[in-house]
């Protein structure tokens, strides 16, 4: 296994599977986890964590975002059902049959194209339908239009309803007002397929990962785990006493050089950095180039030895400047703390992001390829994932 020195992400995957085990504690005994790893698992890995977790008895299965990342989930082995939670493209169609992947169904003219797929392969396609009960992004109004929409999907050859879904706007939000009028909304609707056409679908989920911390009530048969699985949380407003969560990823560089910096010297590009006195400034090998946000510039900090190092001046696409005056024990080769625990300190994906004008999510998605990820598990490396091994 190599050394890595310029920059790292280490995954914990006891940490990911601790996770699971508290949203499945807040939740009905029934309802099953439907884990969210679009965009990579948000930034984390899709591939690894996907196997970390596919074979806990409570897991439903996984979503996703695009057809590709569905694709590279079902290539790498993994056997439960993936959903794909935005729009599909016909070209698409026959491919998701043959490797069973679930499309979200809200447009008529997608039902025929997806039926003659099933046809082909011998096996219907098994969709989820998407109601828009609020959110207004995509999705079937629960309406008389909506329940046509669910009959004509029952009556298409080649097809199977598996499930049917909606999503909370503002969940996140400490009033829950508007999401439990959503979840009203969705549970009518839901009763009127039952009743008025005799459907009974299986799968009925609506809860985020806010919804499955604050809305038991909202836990159907099955709920969607993004940034919760990942340790972080959906927002200020959601109480944090009420599930424990561990982060899942930290992030590490190493001190390359340390200068003595005069008074009324700059730091990086524009000045915007003047030394008032002499300092003891050290570069670290990372950068908004690695997604580390440029907007930490003069507000971030990192940690060394477990102590605060503000970053002086702009953060550039390739390296940044801390102050390491009050850490004199700091010397050339020292491990940095980006994000994570650092002795007493810590740094978490919410603090870089309230500094940042960002937000945990976006932060974590943004951490890009040149970013080495190496996976553990009781604190032993067990994987690596390295865009740029070929060249070592």
């Amino acid at each position: 296994m190599k050394n890595y020195d310029r920059v790292w992400a280490t995954v914990d995957l006891d940490a990911v599977k601790y996770n699971m085990v508290q949203m499945k504690n807040n939740i009905r005994e029934d309802s099953k986890i439907m884990a969210v790893v679009k965009t990579d698992g948000y930034g984390h890995g899709a591939v690894p964590i996907a196997h970390e977790i596919e074979d806990m008895p409570f897991l439903h299965g996984f979503a996703v975002a695009t057809v590709e990342e569905a694709l590279i989930l079902k290539g790498s082995g993994i056997r439960k059902p993936v959903l794909v939670l935005g729009y599909t493209f016909p070209y698409c169609y026959e491919k998701m049959a043959r490797e069973e992947i679930r499309p979200t169904v809200f447009r008529e003219d997608m039902l025929e194209e997806m039926g003659k797929a099933g046809q082909a392969c011998g096996r219907p396609v098994k969709i989820h339908i998407k109601v828009d009960t609020g959110m207004s992004r995509i999705g079937i109004r629960p309406d008389e239009s909506g329940l046509a929409f669910v009959k004509k999907c029952a009556e298409t050859p080649g097809v199977e309803i598996e499930g049917i879904f909606t999503h909370f706007a503002k969940a996140d939000e400490k009033d829950k007002t508007s999401a439990k009028k959503q979840l009203e909304t969705f549970l009518a609707f839901t009763g009127q397929i039952h009743d008025q056409l005799g459907i009974r679908i299986p799968v009925r989920h609506c809860s985020n990962s806010a919804g499955i911390v604050e809305l038991k009530e909202a836990n159907l048969d099955a709920v969607r785990a993004g940034i919760t699985l990942y340790g972080l949380w959906p927002s200020d407003e959601v109480k944090r006493d009420i599930i424990s969560l561990q982060p899942v990823l930290s992030l590490k560089s190493r001190i390359v050089y340390i200068k003595k910096l005069e008074a009324g010297m700059e730091v990086s590009y524009g000045g915007t950095f003047v030394a008032k006195e002499t300092m003891q400034v050290a570069t670290i090998p990372v950068g908004y180039g690695d997604g580390y946000p440029r907007s930490l510039s003069n507000k971030g900090y990192v940690l060394i030895h477990g102590k605060k190092a503000p970053i002086l001046g702009r953060v550039c696409m390739d390296q940044f400047m801390v102050d390491v005056s009050l850490i004199p024990e700091a010397v050339q080769g020292d491990e940095v703390t980006l994000i994570g625990r650092d002795g007493e300190e810590s740094i978490t994906m919410e603090e870089l992001g309230e500094l940042s004008g960002r937000f945990n999510y976006e932060l974590a998605c943004c951490l890009n390829k040149r970013v080495p990820r190496i996976y553990t598990r009781d604190g032993k490396v067990v994987y690596s994932k390295d865009s740029f091994r070929d060249f070592r």
